[in-house]
């Protein structure tokens, strides 16, 4: 069977998938969802970047009612395309894997340069962490390395398949500090991290972005950073180093993936 990639324009998380089951997953009973499968990622790139309808009876449930967004949610997911076509000097993609969750964690991050990668870091290794803590620890080191771009005159982005880690840091912290750093709904989870996380986004937020990008849909800095995190699970490294063999992509996307 050939393969197919499904876009969800709108769902519970939207996006590329590269399977029925985690497409179905966003849509299934959703209020108003819109997909449609294409063959090939060319095609449900671009018609994802494009915001383009679906037709009726191609797969989408378009005379539904769209379903209100909170502001909460409203995070774009940014496509291998748009992301290439960004014109910034620096790229950062990181991630966090969870072995189970809780359990074994560790984060990694990928480092591109004029859309070339230069360099993999992996490592914050705990054996009874969460993948949000994980991902936090990654989106961290990206804003650290991010600092020292910038202060070399260098454009910047972040790009991070955590909604909920970007989030913690772009949104929900603003209201969580005026409020004396609490919330409504009981304890802010990952509370330390995530201050100090948000003050050093604070000071860089007019020159970093921090973008969403799905994870497993072949974005090639997401895939290389979720290797360094398994990378780190496996080799229980608590530190955080940079990756010392040569990088060959072919091999290092060949890895477990998490």
């Amino acid at each position: 069977m050939a393969k197919k990639f499904y876009v969800v324009w709108q769902g519970r998380e939207t996006g590329i998938f590269t399977d029925w089951n985690t497409c179905k997953k966003h849509i299934d009973k959703f209020a108003g969802a819109r997909y449609k499968s294409f063959p090939t990622l060319a095609e449900a790139e671009t018609a994802f970047a494009h915001n383009s309808r679906p037709v009726k009876g191609a797969g989408a449930s378009a005379s539904a009612p769209a379903k209100k967004r909170s502001s909460n949610q409203t995070v774009k997911t940014y496509v291998a395309a748009e992301i290439a076509a960004m014109k910034i000097d620096t790229k950062i993609f990181t991630d966090g894997g969870c072995e189970p969750n809780p359990g074994k964690a560790g984060s990694g991050v990928a480092v591109y340069r004029k859309n070339v990668v230069v360099e993999l870091w992996y490592g914050l290794y705990n054996p009874h962490g969460t993948n949000n803590t994980a991902e936090l620890n990654a989106l961290h080191q990206a804003l650290m390395m991010a600092k020292g771009e910038i202060g070399k005159g260098k454009s910047v982005a972040i790009f991070c398949d955590s909604k909920y880690a970007i989030q913690c840091i772009t949104q929900w912290a603003i209201n969580w500090q005026k409020k004396g750093w609490k919330k409504a709904g009981g304890e802010i989870k990952n509370l330390e991290l995530i201050k100090e996380m948000f003050a050093l986004h604070q000071e860089l937020k007019d020159k970093v972005q921090v973008l969403h990008v799905n994870g497993h849909v072949g974005v090639e800095g997401n895939e290389l950073a979720d290797r360094m995190s398994i990378l780190a699970i496996e080799s229980r490294n608590s530190d955080f180093k940079r990756y010392a063999e040569k990088i060959d992509i072919e091999a290092l996307l060949a890895m477990r993936e998490g």
